[in-house]
């Protein structure tokens, strides 16, 4: 299979690692972007590869939270721009239908897409600000969460927005939600905690774990011990309640809840990023 200049380019744009580097992964891999980005890894390279981030370009990302304070939503809408991403205009209409969203509490992209906007649908206005900006104009991702308490953030430059559920309401907990969304959106997570890791993520990190070992030339018995523990590091590192705290990594993030009450808990998050 012929790998093109623009696929290398890409897996390097994505990963960081070098042209070379990137053509012989993709070459081993017959072009799965995929599959190269494992690969890379497999071979000891620190990829900087944000996996769901990744397919959207420019555009804005808000989030809000209901009135009742039980349903969260967050939107995409992407633009081929930073000029336009930039535009105060464009914000405003990013923002309008984030309201409708919440307002009507769509539960789903397809629903949110069918909702009407003034005279029509989300949708149509998409397209019609496509014709009107001069520039592709994509409802790239919408995501909600409902809980008990909502909490929403959006950091600042509109680019990275976090929602999440806590499982008790009440003002004593507010600042502990608005602590957990900041760190959503710092530390990116995969998961609440390491039982809501999708099994396809944990065989290919315990994969390229065992890869990592035999690459490091470690004893073929150690390779599975080794793998677990890297596993183990991915958790902590990378599910919600067991990160560091930001604010003190002292603790863990389930440890910094449970100065406030000992059961509560976050239920589930989302977080959408341009990148």
């Amino acid at each position: 299979m012929k790998i093109t200049a623009q696929q290398v380019n890409e897996l390097r744009k994505i990963t960081g690692a070098g042209m070379m580097d990137c053509k012989k992964a993709l070459v081993e891999t017959n072009g799965d972007q995929e599959k190269a980005i494992d690969y890379l890894r497999k071979k000891g390279q620190k990829v900087a590869a944000k996996r769901a981030d990744r397919e959207a370009a420019e555009g804005v990302v808000l989030a809000k939270v209901s009135d009742d304070k039980k349903f969260a939503a967050a939107v995409m809408i992407n633009c081929e721009t930073d000029f336009v991403a930039k535009n105060q205009d464009f914000i405003a209409y990013v923002q309008s239908v984030i309201d409708l969203a919440v307002a009507q509490q769509a539960k789903s992209l397809d629903e949110l897409k069918a909702m009407k906007l003034g005279d029509r649908t989300v949708e149509e206005s998409v397209i019609e600000k496509t014709g009107v900006i001069g520039e592709k104009i994509q409802l790239g991702k919408y995501e909600v969460v409902e809980a008990e308490s909502t909490y929403a953030y959006i950091h600042p430059g509109n680019r990275i927005a976090a929602i999440a559920g806590l499982n008790k309401a009440g003002d004593a907990f507010a600042e502990a939600g608005h602590d957990v969304v900041m760190q959503i959106a710092a530390m990116a997570p995969v998961a609440v905690d390491k039982d809501r890791v999708p099994q396809e993520v944990i065989d290919r990190e315990l994969e390229i774990g065992k890869e990592q070992a035999l690459q490091e030339g470690k004893p073929e018995q150690m390779v599975e011990k080794i793998a677990m523990g890297k596993l183990n590091k991915f958790f902590k590192e990378n599910t919600l309640l067991n990160q560091a705290f930001i604010k003190d990594s002292k603790k863990t993030v389930k440890q910094y809840l449970e100065g406030y009450d000992k059961d509560l808990t976050v239920t589930d998050f989302k977080r959408l990023a341009l990148g």
